[in-house]
């Protein structure tokens, strides 16, 4: 059965820091690009940063860049997000994907709250 599991979402001050975390099992993880996405309120999915199978190459969106850093542990079947310097327009549920490379197999978590308020 595969799973994906988010963890680590919470509320936070603005200026403050979070890191998600997205355990997987159920497939082979170092076999899969993983991202990021998020999904506001009244607003449509999109994607925050992506690593590539082996953490060689990272991309974020503009919105972010500077701000998070996604990282793997393909010891622990786990994919990290350091969020720091936080906003309000960071709030959003955030969800880990995967990608198992060269198949058409694709994962998604349950998704994690981050909420960014004083």
């Amino acid at each position: 059965q595969v799973q994906l599991v988010e963890s680590g979402g919470g509320l936070v001050q603005p200026g403050g820091s979070l890191r998600l975390s997205c355990a997987g099992s159920g497939f082979t993880f170092s076999r899969a690009g993983m991202s990021w996405y998020r999904q506001g309120p009244g607003k449509e999915r999109e994607l925050v940063a992506t690593i590539t199978s082996t953490g060689g190459y990272t991309n974020y969106a503009d919105s972010v860049k500077g701000r998070f850093t996604i990282s793997r542990d393909n010891a622990k079947n786990t994919v990290y997000l350091q969020m720091n310097s936080l906003k309000p327009e960071d709030t959003a549920v955030y969800y880990c994907k995967a990608v198992v490379i060269a198949t058409n197999l694709v994962f998604w978590g349950q998704g994690t709250q981050v909420t960014v308020s004083s």
